[in-house]
């Protein structure tokens, strides 16, 4: 049986500590799928076709059982959509914990056969938000230590 989980998000902007979660999932699973949603509680710098086309680039080199694409509706119906077993959540914080702990349960309830599985952050990308990284480079601070460069060159093309 292949494992194959789903990881997902807005990726507004893709962050290093997404990267890193992507990175580790990857190794854990036979097939990787990234769902770039919409949020309507959020206001997106960039559209949804370019955030997914962004994460392709930035996941090629990574691995080559990684794959991205749009969704829309609930993470675990995505998960059983794409045959998924799993759905990763990065935590970055108790808070995180609180959270995710929440939804896992509600969708353990929705859907048994999925679970959810919880990587750590990174030390290093423990503080990373992608809220953050906007209101950052908004008021014209450098953001290479929290996204990749090609993101970072995006978001100062965005910002004009």
């Amino acid at each position: 049986m292949n494992r194959v989980a789903v990881y997902t998000g807005t990726f507004d902007p893709l962050t290093l500590g997404h990267v890193d979660i992507i990175r580790r999932a990857a190794r854990l699973t036979d097939k990787l799928v990234i769902g770039v949603s919409t949020n309507s509680l959020k206001s997106p710098l960039f559209t949804l076709e370019q955030r997914v086309a962004s994460l392709r680039r930035e996941v090629a080199a990574i691995a080559s059982n990684i794959v991205v694409q749009e969704f829309a509706g609930l993470a675990v119906q995505f998960a059983e959509l794409v045959g998924a077993q799993f759905v990763v959540r990065g935590l970055r914080s108790g808070t995180d914990l609180d959270y995710e702990s929440a939804m896992a349960a509600m969708n353990a309830t929705m859907t048994p056969e999925v679970d959810t599985v919880f990587l750590v952050a990174a030390p290093a990308f423990a503080s990373i938000a992608s809220s953050l990284v906007k209101d950052v480079a908004r008021g014209g601070g450098s953001i290479e230590h929290f996204v990749p460069a090609a993101v970072a060159a995006e978001i100062r093309a965005q910002a004009r």
